[in-house]
């Protein structure tokens, strides 16, 4: 049967037709299309933009590996498994066109991810795993985040370019092209050669959201490797350098993505302020405004901790609180052989391993930890979670050196496995949700956001999203950070003090001394947190703010 797109009706005021590509989407535990925050956000953004009847369409790549699996070797230390992925759920559209890359016609197959299947804006996922191509072009959708640096260029075609031609081959009328990242950067040059090569043409469609700091998450290419994959398309590379504005050997995807594009959107305020200092002095660069990262409460959220709240029943609250304790406890016990205690504080550290956010800040002053981790007056347990990247060997080895550390701990476990599921099982099971990124280098964050609507109180430094909510010690914790300019041993030395400071002196005595006043900061959380960093406001934003003309 052949494939009509035929998506809900719109709400009167959101009938502009946007469409959303990203390299990541963390739908559902059942399909493994992210690996960390980047999917979450955009996940959230597709789950209200349904619930908002928002004019959208999501696109994105169907990995046929996923990111990776996280397992464990023999002892315990992490291992990173590949497992082909199925999903019976995507609907095989039969659309089936070809993209240039490398010089070479590749073809790329789109399914569809109907609505009501998870509760989502209409989504599309290309794959070039398929009989049609060889070998070398089936794989460039194998895996989230190829380490190579040809299929990475690939990749980034294949979102770009093959999600404008998608939109066209279905004859969808596209008002605003929405990049999360600059991954789908051909995008840009696909809209510049079908609208005649004017680049206030492009500009008048293409909007942008820059992630992070991190270099990491603002590629930088050679533009040989470029030129050579078709990067630009039929465009030729003086062209590209004049409108680009380039005079270097290198062509960076933000920079670039922020000359295309009519207006872009950081993700913190703070990010706003440090986006703005990075990028702000290059000639030719779009507005940066901030729209701030959030997060869905309908998928997130636990409905009998949120009802408990509502009908202002504390028993019910905590009684919800210490099952939830449970269900997670549950999970550490297999995993680890540690059985804990419900009525314990547990602190929770879980998101995406990577040096700057560092795991292991609460190890610091290593006997100081111990003595605390051993204190029966005011005693804690603690749990990490995160996957690293499978190449990462730093971050891996930040994560394995927390399980040889802690081994002799039985109050503190290290878990496998973090996805959709098992983050939602500690946000609701935590009680304390840990957060040390180097200020100011996390541009958002919003694990955090989740964990504030199921009753986990943050305790975090002042950077990405936090400034924006926690009042200290009425509805979350800060944990004090130093200047930017000092070298990172001394910050880490003084942000680790700080951080157990703040444990000794204020949380543990909080929570077991005065635990009515506990509540109290767990429940203003609750209250706090929504609606300013659900995503329907997000969704809301991106509408007013970043796609009316």
């Amino acid at each position: 049967m052949e494939f009509t797109f035929k998506p809900y009706a719109p709400a009167a005021k959101y009938k502009q037709a946007a469409a959303y590509f990203s390299m990541e989407f963390a739908l559902d535990q059942a399909l493994k299309t992210y690996s960390g925050g980047l999917g979450f956000l955009a996940g959230s953004h597709m789950r209200s933009a349904y619930e908002l009847k928002q004019n959208l369409v999501g696109i994105g790549i169907l990995w046929s590996y996923g990111y990776y699996d996280q397992g464990r070797n023999p002892d315990q230390t992490l291992r990173v498994d590949y497992t082909q992925k199925s999903y019976s759920y995507l609907q095989d559209t039969g659309l089936l066109f070809p993209i240039t890359i490398h010089g070479a016609d590749v073809h790329v197959r789109a399914l569809y991810l109907a609505p009501e299947v998870f509760g989502t804006a209409p989504m599309f996922f290309l794959t070039t795993d398929i009989p049609e191509n060889d070998y070398i072009s089936r794989t460039i959708s194998h895996h989230l985040y190829d380490p190579d640096a040809a299929a990475r260029v690939a990749q980034a075609i294949l979102l770009g370019v093959g999600g404008g031609k998608l939109l066209d081959v279905l004859n969808r009328q596209t008002d605003v092209y929405h990049l999360n990242e600059g991954h789908g950067l051909p995008l840009a040059f696909y809209l510049y050669e079908k609208h005649g090569r004017k680049l206030a043409e492009v500009q008048k469609r293409l909007v942008f959201t820059t992630h992070t700091p991190e270099l990491a998450g603002n590629e930088e290419r050679p533009m040989k490797l470029l030129t050579d994959m078709t990067f630009f398309g039929p465009v030729p590379e003086e062209e590209i350098r004049r409108v680009a504005r380039l005079d270097g050997t290198t062509l960076n995807y933000t920079l670039t993505a922020l000359r295309f594009a009519r207006r872009a959107n950081a993700v913190s305020k703070v990010h706003g302020e440090v986006a703005n200092e990075m990028w702000g002095h290059y000639e030719g660069i779009c507005p940066i405004i901030p729209i701030t990262n959030s997060q869905n409460g309908t998928y997130w959220r636990d409905p009998q901790l949120a009802g408990a709240l509502k009908s202002k029943d504390d028993a019910a609250l905590l009684a919800r609180k210490r099952e939830l304790k449970k269900a997670l406890f549950k999970v550490v016990a297999d995993q680890t052989g540690n059985v804990f205690d419900p009525d314990v504080l547990t602190i929770v550290w879980a998101r995406r391993f990577a040096a700057y956010k560092r795991a292991d800040l609460i190890l610091r002053h290593f006997e100081r930890f111990v003595a605390l981790a051993t204190n029966a007056k005011h005693p804690i347990q603690v749990i990490w979670a995160g996957k690293p990247y499978p190449l990462d060997h730093g971050a891996i080895g930040v994560f394995n050196s927390l399980i040889t550390r802690t081994k002799n701990l039985p109050n503190c476990a290290v878990l496998t496995g973090y996805e959709l599921e098992l983050s939602a099982e500690l946000k609701k099971g935590s009680d304390v949700w840990l957060n040390t990124p180097r200020y100011p280098r996390e541009a958002s964050g919003t694990s955090g956001m989740t964990a504030a609507m199921n009753a986990s109180v943050n305790l975090s430094i002042a950077d990405g999203w936090i400034p924006e909510f926690i009042r200290d010690g009425e509805n979350g914790f800060v944990i004090p950070h130093s200047p930017v300019d000092q070298p990172d041993d001394v910050k880490d030395d003084a942000e680790a003090t700080a951080l157990l400071d703040v444990l000794e002196n204020h949380v543990l005595p909080l929570y077991y001394d005065q635990p009515k006043n506990f509540l109290k900061v767990v429940k203003t959380a609750m209250k706090d947190v929504e609606p300013v960093f659900e995503s329907t406001r997000m969704a809301r934003e991106y509408y007013e703010k970043l796609y009316k003309i």
